[in-house]
C-alpha cells in the first residue's frame, strides 16, 4: 500500500552545510526533466523579488522566502521528512518511529509538491516556497504541468497496489490513483479542518508501526478498526474516521 501526503506550507530551516539537491537521486527519477524545468523557472523568478512575491502569493514581508528560492540549486539539502513541518507531520512524528517503521515509511510514503512533483521521505531536498496553485512564467500552471508529468510513472509505480490518499484537494488533482481510498475526519458528524491533519498524521503513524499492508479497502477498514479507530464507509473509495476528542 502506498500512502499519499500533501506537503506543508511551512518548511524547516535549511542546514548551513551539506550537499545540494541531486535530481537524479530523487524518487521516481523519470520526473527529472519536469523537475529541472520547475526548479530553473523558480530560481529565475527569484531574480525579480516583486514579481516573485506576487507570483508565489506571498506578503511584502516574506522576501526571505524569495531569497531562499534563489539559492535552491546550491542550497544544502536534507531528507524531505525533515523539511516538511506542521500539524500532520508533527502527529506523524517520523523521527520517533522505530527502525522497521522508518523502513516502511521510506517505501510507502509519497509527498506531493509544487516544485518536485512527488518525493519520498528520504529524498534530500532544500526547503523552498512554491505551492501547486502557482503559475510560473515559463512552466505555466504547475497543476497542469504535474498532472501531465506524473500520470505515466505513478500509474506504473502504483500498479494494482491500494493507495491511501490523504492529500488536500489542491494536490489531489496532480494524480488520480487507480485504486484509491480517501479519508474524511468527522467530529460530532461534522467534517473538521485543523484536527483533520492531526488525525491523518496519527493514522499514518499507526499503520507504519503496525506493519499492516492491506490490499483492499475492506482490509484497510478492518485494519483501522483494529487500531482503535471508528470507521465508516459512506461510499466506495471513501472512509469516514470519527473522532471523539479534538
Amino acid at each position: 500500500m502506498f500512502i499519499l501526503l500533501p506537503p506543508s506550507e511551512g518548511k524547516a530551516d535549511a542546514p548551513r552545510r551539506g550537499r545540494a539537491v541531486d535530481l537524479a537521486t530523487l524518487s521516481v527519477p523519470e520526473l527529472g526533466d519536469a523537475r529541472r524545468q520547475v526548479l530553473d523557472d523558480l530560481v529565475a523568478l527569484a531574480a525579480d523579488p516583486q514579481l516573485a512575491i506576487g507570483t508565489l502569493g506571498l506578503g511584502a514581508g516574506q522576501t526571505g522566502e524569495v531569497e531562499r528560492n534563489a539559492r535552491l540549486a546550491s542550497a544544502p539539502a536534507v531528507a524531505a521528512g525533515k523539511v516538511y513541518t506542521g500539524v500532520l507531520y508533527d502527529a506523524l512524528g517520523l523521527a520517533g518511529l522505530d527502525a522497521a517503521a522508518k523502513r516502511r515509511a521510506a517505501k510507502q510514503l509519497l509527498i506531493f509538491s509544487g516544485l518536485w512533483g512527488v518525493v519520498g521521505v528520504g529524498d534530500r531536498i532544500p526547503p523552498y516556497r512554491c505551492s501547486i496553485g502557482v503559475r510560473l512564467p515559463s512552466t505555466g500552471p504547475l497543476a497542469a504541468h504535474w498532472k501531465a508529468a506524473l500520470k505515466a510513472p505513478l500509474d506504473a509505480l502504483a500498479g494494482d497496489e491500494l493507495v491511501l490518499d490523504l492529500r488536500s484537494s489542491a494536490y489531489a488533482g496532480m494524480w488520480t490513483p487507480p485504486h484509491a481510498v480517501t479519508v474524511r475526519v468527522l467530529h460530532g458528524g461534522k467534517v473538521v479542518s485543523h484536527f483533520n491533519k492531526a488525525t491523518k498524521g496519527r493514522i499514518v503513524r499507526a499503520l507504519l508501526e503496525s506493519g499492516a499492508r492491506p490490499r483492499t479497502p475492506a482490509r484497510l477498514t478492518q485494519t483501522l478498526r483494529d487500531l482503535g479507530y471508528r470507521v465508516e464507509e459512506p461510499r466506495p473509495g471513501q472512509l469516514d474516521i470519527h473522532v471523539e476528542q479534538l
